[in-house]
């Protein structure tokens, strides 16, 4: 622990003093960048789709924006892995359903492509509408994560490896303290927030959670393991009760106990599950799990699949158009950038919806855990003047709270995944005071000239007074009321309606769907056909995307640093661990010097 703690505030005061440009390992990247970008930007046509089975492997990553899809670089090949998004994967799935050539869908996931939980269920979504063709799925794996089986589950045959695991015990999400660290780094932070649940500062102040924040958590977990428990209960056939109960009393300890409990159909090795899905494809009914067969199937990735077929999601040239924009990642003033949404550039993109004649209807995919509060207003006003011209959908993905949510409340219809998380409607603002840490770990001392007692009000090297305080807790409080008007108008509710289930609480989709937060539950294509129903324009129509304008220079640029900067923090990540991704957040506050935020209290990763 005395380790964890000095590699912590190792890095956090590497960053308050100031860090170094890695303009070396820049160098270093872009050499293998360079090569991978024949990869990246190759027609996507030309990839080969041939094959019987299509592959659910996890080899690639699925994404919510084309913008964020080059975000993977392995330093060990020195190449590109380029990730899919949530709509060109729906629309190979889709296609392989009609496509003669492909017989059924694989699942085995031995890959390190990472998703969402919003993504995760939009593809096993995806995968029930699939089997509604006829053709088969198979799962197989050595060991199945919580995660992996609730995507499995959907399968006509999930199969094990007889040595492997299934891992089913419930679900959790910790949320990480370090008060105590601060203290040790002599930090002082000042805090204002509207909202009994606005529990983005408490990690820097309490030691554990408050009582709201608790309910707030154990009502999301609950609520993600009942999602869970009643998609598999439905796939399998077996009672919710019976499998929390297996849960809670731990009886999954083996493949022998998820056989016999009917979690899985077969206990065998890989090429045993090969031979059941050569049968498959031969058209032989299998009767239990001892197929012999030689496996010989032709097999095609769902990455290499997608990639192919992408260019058929879109036609620019149609009369009648529905716009696709993205707002993924945090929301920021100005102008967007790798893994940021910013406020005017996402504005312009729905500015340009809206004056194009030819786009009869917006979707606005949302995944964000909001940000800046100004940025996020700016977003709104531009969604509330398109809405007036013509229809707009919000696509929730797997995050879409606080600002996400702001931005999100103008549209006519509000989709979202059951594992969303959103709501979070509240506003927050935090300052440190490090007067303490550069005089007694550093020795250093600052002095000031200024014109008048506040014209240093949020400098990090002193307290806060009285009268500053409340001057921001005021502006805090003003942010708060608009935020909740611009709700209710949104959403045709009253003030006080919208206060109730505002208060920063975070809720997932299903939550939100019967507090009036969302409309109901679909993905980005289900948002789509929505679009296209709502403007009228299903007997003649193309898709489009509005991307940031960037030349190719900057888009060059753009790609590569996004890729240095993930160089730069892999020996952090390292480090840290999991408390990489806190670290990251308190270096953003940093950035944001006290400005008011409306942004998550912390991204949930559930386990």
């Amino acid at each position: 622990m005395k380790g964890f703690f000095k590699t912590f505030g190792a890095a956090l005061l590497a960053f308050v003093v100031g860090s170094v440009v890695m303009w070396l390992i820049a160098m270093f990247v872009f050499a293998g960048f360079a090569a991978g970008l024949t990869a990246a930007f190759s027609p996507k046509g030309m990839v080969s789709t041939s094959g019987e089975v299509l592959v659910i492997n996890f080899e690639n990553g699925i994404v919510d924006s084309p913008e964020n899809r080059y975000g993977s670089f392995d330093m060990n090949t020195m190449t590109m892995d380029v990730s899919n998004t949530v709509l060109e994967v729906a629309n190979a799935l889709q296609v392989a359903a009609v496509d003669p050539k492909i017989k059924g869908v694989y699942i085995n996931i031995t890959g390190n492509g990472t998703m969402s939980y919003g993504n995760l269920e939009e593809l096993r979504n995806e995968l029930v509408k699939f089997k509604n063709s006829g053709k088969f799925i198979v799962a197989y794996d050595e060991v199945y994560s919580q995660p992996a089986y609730w995507l499995s589950s959907v399968a006509d045959k999930v199969l094990i490896h007889p040595e492997g695991m299934l891992d089913w015990k419930g679900v959790s999400a910790n949320v990480m303290f370090y008060k105590g660290l601060l203290d040790r780094l002599g930090v002082e932070v000042e805090v204002f927030r509207h909202g009994t649940f606005k529990s983005a500062v408490e990690p820097y102040i309490m030691e554990g959670m408050s009582p709201s924040n608790r309910i707030q958590m154990e009502t999301i977990v609950n609520s993600m393991w009942d999602v869970m428990v009643g998609d598999v209960a439905a796939s399998r056939g077996i009672s919710a009760d019976k499998l929390k109960a297996y849960a809670d009393n731990l009886v999954i300890g083996n493949p022998e106990d998820a056989l016999e409990c009917g979690l899985v159909d077969g206990v065998v090795y890989e090429d045993q599950a090969m031979g059941m899905i050569e049968a498959l494809c031969r058209g032989k009914e299998i009767k239990n799990s001892n197929v012999s067969g030689t496996g010989d199937v032709s097999m095609v990735s769902l990455g290499d699949y997608a990639t192919a077929h992408a260019l058929g999601i879109y036609n620019y040239k149609a009369k009648n158009k529905v716009a696709i924009i993205y707002a993924d990642g945090q929301i920021v003033d100005g102008e967007s950038y790798n893994g940021a949404v910013g406020g005017a550039t996402l504005a312009s993109q729905i500015a340009q919806a809206r004056m194009d004649d030819s786009i009869k209807a917006v979707v606005l995919r949302v995944n964000s855990p909001g940000g800046s509060a100004l940025a996020s207003d700016v977003i709104w006003r531009e969604m509330e003047l398109c809405r007036e011209k013509k229809p707009v959908i919000v696509s929730m993905g797997g995050v879409a709270a606080s600002g996400g949510y702001y931005i999100s409340s103008p549209a006519d219809v509000i989709l979202a995944d059951r594992t969303t998380q959103t709501g979070s409607i509240g506003v927050f603002g935090l300052l440190l005071n490090l007067e303490k840490t550069f005089e007694d770990k550093l020795g250093i001392t600052f002095d000031v000239a200024k014109t008048g007692p506040v014209a240093d009000m949020g400098n990090m090297t002193r307290t806060m007074t009285l009268k500053e305080r409340s001057f921001i807790q005021q502006n805090v409080e003003d942010i708060y009321s608009t935020f909740v008007e611009h709700v209710a108008a949104g959403r045709n509710m009253t003030f006080e309606e919208v206060d109730k289930i505002g208060q920063g609480r975070v809720w997932l989709g299903v939550e939100a769907e019967n507090n009036g937060l969302v409309d109901g539950f679909g993905g980005l294509a289900d948002a789509v056909s929505l679009a296209v129903d709502r403007s009228g324009i299903a007997s003649d129509y193309g898709i489009c995307e509005i991307l940031p304008q960037q030349n190719s220079f900057g888009a060059l640029m753009s790609m590569l640093f996004a890729n240095v900067s993930a160089a730069s923090d892999a020996g952090l990540k390292d480090e840290l661990g999991d408390v990489f991704v806190h670290y990251s957040r308190l270096k953003n506050m940093i950035e944001n010097n006290g400005g008011v935020m409306a942004m998550m209290p912390y991204t949930i990763e559930f386990r």
